[in-house]
């Protein structure tokens, strides 16, 4: 039975998401502020955290940032809830690394999807690393190895959220592919992300920073206007 963090400062949100979820056969863990998310993490094995945005005293993008900069957590999936519904709040959610974004009020059905979604995502790369042979690909300074889900450049470990991985393996396996923006997000996210296509660009833009040097290196991903993005 997989455990769901459920992360929410509003009683009747934590009763109607664990209700829910525990009826599609989770175990569910609730927490109302961000300080008492983080001590549920530290004691307790949790399979995904329900993070909402806006909680008191430490709010959910700095419980979020403490996931990603814990070794043993940053792996975790994040889905963030939120009030706020405009475009800037959404990248900045998706820069921190959450691996999707949730805006309120949401519908119990869609809430489960995204969890599947993102559950069925992170399942298929655990077994992956346990049974495949070490799986890596090498371009230049670049070194992507899908067994380890590690990134190197030069030689040195760049870390990459869990969707970052994804998407650059996808681009990278692929090379002189061009994906629309709907390929991307249908193969990466799992799903249909209807009108979210900006969740690529905010993606492959943070991937550019991590893994391209300077301008006398090579440019590994490259823009193919009206179309989307490919591998060169």
């Amino acid at each position: 039975m997989k455990t769901i963090l459920a992360v929410d400062d509003e009683e009747h949100i934590l009763e109607l998401v664990s209700y829910n979820l525990e009826h599609e056969g989770y175990h569910v863990l609730k927490a109302e502020t961000g300080e008492e998310a983080l001590t549920v993490l530290e004691n307790q094995k949790v399979d995904l955290v329900l993070l909402d945005w806006m909680l008191p005293g430490i709010d959910g993008i700095e419980v979020l940032r403490r996931i990603r900069g814990n070794k043993q957590l940053r792996k975790l999936p994040v889905i963030l809830l939120t009030a706020k519904s405009d475009e800037i709040s959404k990248v900045v959610g998706l820069e921190v690394g959450s691996d999707d974004y949730l805006v309120k009020p949401f519908g119990v059905h869609e809430l489960i999807a995204r969890i599947k979604a993102v559950m069925r995502r992170s399942e298929g790369s655990f077994q992956e690393e346990e049974t495949e042979k070490e799986d890596k690909i090498i371009i230049d300074y670049l070194e992507i190895n899908r067994t380890r889900r590690s990134v190197t450049v030069n030689g040195n470990l760049v870390e990459l959220s869990y969707k970052e991985f994804e998407l650059l393996y996808l681009l990278a396996k692929n090379r002189g592919i061009v994906f629309t923006r709907d390929n991307l997000l249908e193969k990466v996210w799992g799903y249909d992300y209807i009108g979210e296509t900006r969740t690529v660009d905010v993606h492959i833009s943070n991937l550019r920073k991590k893994i391209e040097l300077d301008e006398s290196q090579p440019v590994f991903i490259k823009t193919v206007r009206g179309m989307g993005y490919k591998f060169a």
